[in-house]
């Protein structure tokens, strides 16, 4: 009993751990990878998420400034040891004019920004409960880049337009497995045969007569 509570425990906490790695890499917004987007080039989910919302008008912007406030701070901190502005932070991230970027750029990469919603809404539901969401939505957003960095062969050249994935995207992967929990014994548990009813030897001798 000890060693199998233990094991459940340890299971926990790793999820646990990972779900906390990987919102802290959502919402710090640590560039994860290099793409063209509305707002010009998108590193982060939560930048390609925050271009799509404004651009649709999904919800309002002072809802989409707060998805984007921690990982500005953060890089404020960082860079220059200040805190942006938040009536700035549209100006920021470019994205006051994404309402007039052409929507080829969003349909090209369907599952890049489908899997930024998966991640962030992910990254969120992951504090309070671990799930397959953030998964889910890592693997979105690595297929759409491995379909058009290396299957679709593009020929722009540009280094500022051009697909990039950074070393941290491995660590966004390893996080959003680690963070769904794994119930080894419950998988590996045979269910229980079922009996199988039999005829009553009365009822069968009736039918013979």
């Amino acid at each position: 009993m000890a060693i199998s509570s233990s094991k459940g425990w340890t299971s926990t906490r790793i999820s646990s751990i990972a779900c906390r790695l990987f919102f802290f890499l959502i919402f710090l917004q640590i560039p994860l990878f290099r793409v063209p987007c509305r707002s010009g080039t998108c590193t982060t989910p939560v930048h390609v998420t925050s271009s799509q919302l404004i651009a649709s008008d999904i919800i309002p912007v002072p809802f989409v400034k707060i998805l984007l406030y921690p990982g500005a701070m953060a890089h404020g901190l960082v860079k220059n040891m200040t805190i942006p502005s938040w009536n700035k932070l549209v100006d920021i991230y470019n994205l006051t004019n994404v309402k007039e970027a052409p929507v080829a750029l969003d349909l090209k990469r369907l599952e890049v920004l489908a899997g930024s919603y998966f991640c962030v809404a992910g990254a969120l539901i992951g504090i309070l409960k671990p799930g397959r969401m953030s998964m889910f939505g890592t693997l979105l957003i690595v297929w759409g880049l491995v379909k058009e960095g290396i299957l679709s062969r593009p020929v722009n050249t540009d280094p500022a337009q051009s697909i990039y994935v950074y070393p941290t995207m491995l660590l966004a992967v390893v996080c959003a497995f680690a963070s769904v929990k794994y119930d080894i014994k419950k998988a590996m548990r045979t269910p229980a045969p079922r009996p199988t009813a039999k005829p009553l030897k009365s009822s069968s001798k009736s039918k013979l007569k």
